[in-house]
C-alpha cells in the first residue's frame, strides 16, 4: 500500500492537521504513514474524498464519472444557494459524493466515496443520482460496488426530492443484487439520517471503521422520545456490529486487505 500513501502526499494539503481528542498536532507526513490515525491517541481523522480513493484504489487508476454534476436550489429555499457556494469554494469536488471506477488489488470495481466535507455528506439529488448512475452501470458492466458512506443524512434544502433518493439509490441496488453482484459498503464516522436507512445498510458485506458514529435519529432525539437512558457505546461500529448491523470492523491499516479479499473470493477469483 505504499504507492497509495505516497499519492497522499501529493493530493492533501502539507499543513499540521489537529486531533480534535487529544488535541497535538502532527505534520501531514507522519500523519499519512499512520493512514491518517493519531499517532498519539488512536483517534480517526476523517478523510476527503480524494484521500480516500487514493487510500483504497490501486495506483494511478481511478476513473471519475459524472464529475460536473451540481446541485441547484429548485425550491428556492433560503440561504441553500450561499451554502452551496460556499461548499465549492471550499472544496475540490462539485458534490457530496464522488463515482467512478479503479482496480482495487486487480479487481476492477465501480466505487463511491461520499464527503463529510461537502454539507456533511449531506444527500441531495444529485448524491442519489450519481450514486445510482454508478450501481447501474456497475450492473451492466458486472462490476461489484464498493461504497464508503459519511453523511449528516438526506439534505433538508432539497426537501421531498432528496428523501426519493432513498428509494431511488435502493432501487439500483436491487437490481444490481438481482444480477447477482456484489456490494460492499464501509461505514466511516458519520454515518446517519436517511444514508442509514437506505443504501449504507444495503450491502451484501458491511464494514464498519472503528468507533464509527452510525444511527438514524441522534441520541438526544431517541432518548427524549424513549424516555429511556441509552447504552454506553450507543450507535458506534462496535455496538452496531454487536447487534447484527455489521459484519466486519476493521482498522484503516488493514481495510484495503480486507477489501481486495472479499472482492477475490467473490469475483471470480478477482478475474
Amino acid at each position: 500500500m505504499l504507492n497509495n500513501i505516497k499519492n497522499l502526499f501529493k493530493s492533501s494539503s502539507n499543513e499540521p492537521k489537529k486531533c480534535k481528542k487529544c488535541g497535538k498536532e502532527f505534520p501531514a507526513k507522519e500523519l499519512y504513514k499512520s493512514y491518517m490515525v493519531c499517532p498519539e491517541c488512536g483517534t480517526y481523522f476523517r478523510m476527503n474524498a480524494d484521500e480516500r480513493i487514493d487510500f483504497i484504489a490501486d495506483n494511478g487508476n481511478f476513473k471519475e464519472m459524472d464529475n460536473n454534476m451540481q446541485s441547484n436550489n429548485r425550491l428556492n429555499f433560503p440561504g441553500y444557494d450561499e451554502k452551496l457556494s460556499k461548499a465549492l469554494e471550499t472544496n475540490s469536488k462539485k458534490e457530496a459524493v464522488t463515482c467512478g471506477t479503479c482496480k482495487i488489488g486487480g479487481v476492477k470495481t465501480a466505487v463511491f466515496v461520499m464527503d463529510s466535507t461537502f454539507m456533511m455528506g449531506s444527500m441531495g439529488s444529485v448524491v442519489g443520482e450519481k450514486i445510482t448512475r454508478l450501481f447501474e452501470y456497475a450492473t451492466e458492466k458486472k462490476l461489484p460496488v464498493v461504497g464508503f458512506t459519511t453523511s449528516g443524512g438526506a439534505r433538508m434544502q432539497e426537501g421531498i426530492f432528496s428523501l426519493m433518493q432513498m428509494a431511488k439509490v435502493s432501487g439500483a441496488v436491487k437490481k444490481h443484487s438481482d444480477a447477482g453482484l456484489l456490494y460492499i459498503t464501509v461505514l466511516t464516522d458519520p454515518t446517519t439520517g436517511g444514508v442509514t436507512a437506505s443504501f449504507a445498510m444495503e450491502g451484501d458485506i458491511i464494514i464498519a471503521e472503528p468507533h464509527a458514529l452510525v444511527g438514524f435519529a441522534g441520541a438526544r432525539v431517541i432518548e427524549q422520545t424513549t424516555g429511556e437512558k441509552l447504552p454506553d457505546g450507543f450507535q458506534r461500529s462496535e455496538f452496531i456490529l454487536k447487534h447484527g448491523f455489521a459484519d466486519i470492523i476493521k482498522e484503516r491499516a488493514e481495510l484495503k486487505d480486507c477489501i481486495v479479499s472479499l472482492l477475490k473470493i467473490h469475483c471470480q477469483g478477482g478475474k
